[in-house]
């Protein structure tokens, strides 16, 4: 066989092959946040001890061929040669990972969920998973270890909550990091940090607060505008919606809440974790 016919065999082999399948908008939603918003340098900072893993993300991810999976699952391991351990769980032996699967941290995280389904507005409804569903997928939570800075172990927590409408279904996601961390002061500064994504922000104020508020994500289309605050005492409150929860569900026809209303749910005492 000469270069010529070695080039067209090649070209007949390409021409053959079917494509693989567009990555859905839930897989995209999960494999950016993996990726993006849990590798943020900024931890290491805060002392040698500090080492940030990328982990598994939140809520259950559909992949392309249909499989789901559960929220909290298991993250990457820390590194052989480290010597820091998980925090310790409520039967006294260290965490098998950065997610929480019983405790108190647990325990806020269905506290966070319990309070993002109360905001939903009138007009809409947030649907339940079946029960004894064990891969649930329209009301998710997750608490999940982040640092040890300066002797306090910082935890985040995740809920996400399905909003229908009609035939179609969005997402109102929030998201809770306890103080102290390295999650910048600036109101959009700090919006622009959600799951590493970017956007047109603009500053709402709320009462005496300054909210960080993305209209319009630049490039991204997991979500479709979220706000975010940081309280006195340093926790950081992200509130996100979207119109469309995964590729199986027609999307939203508008987001349940306004700007100025996004803006206060950031800054909303029930989402202060204490």
């Amino acid at each position: 066989m000469n270069e010529q016919e070695l080039r067209e065999g090649l070209r007949s082999e390409m021409a053959g092959m079917t494509p693989p399948p567009p990555l859905s908008t839930t897989a995209a939603l999960g494999a950016a946040r993996r990726t993006h918003f849990r590798r943020r340098a900024v931890w290491a900072s805060f002392g040698s001890a500090v080492v940030v893993l990328a982990v598994a993300g939140f809520a259950a991810v559909a992949t392309p061929d249909g499989h789901v999976y559960q929220p909290a699952g298991q993250g990457p391991l820390a590194p052989p040669d480290t010597k820091e351990p998980w925090p310790t769980g409520p039967d006294g032996q260290p965490q098998e990972d950065r997610t929480a699967r019983a405790g108190s941290k647990y325990e806020q995280g269905i506290h966070l969920l319990a309070k993002a389904v109360s905001i939903v507005p009138a007009g809409f409804t947030a649907p339940e998973d079946p029960p004894g569903r064990s891969d649930p997928t329209l009301r998710t939570h997750q608490a999940q270890f982040e640092a040890e800075v300066n002797g306090v172990d910082v935890w985040s927590y995740l809920s996400s909550v399905a909003v229908a409408k009609g035939k179609g279904t969005g997402r109102v996601i929030v998201e809770v990091y306890d103080a102290p961390n390295p999650l910048p002061t600036e109101p959009c500064e700090l919006a622009q940090k959600f799951w590493g994504m970017r956007g047109e922000c603009r500053v709402e104020t709320v009462g005496a607060a300054r909210v960080g508020v993305v209209v319009r994500p630049s490039d991204d289309d997991r979500l479709d505008q979220w706000s975010a605050y940081r309280h006195p005492d340093g926790s950081v409150v992200f509130v996100a919606q979207g119109v469309r929860l995964d590729e199986s569900r027609p999307a939203l026809t508008k987001l349940p809440f306004s700007v100025p209303q996004l803006a206060a749910l950031a800054v909303d005492e029930r989402f202060h974790l204490k």
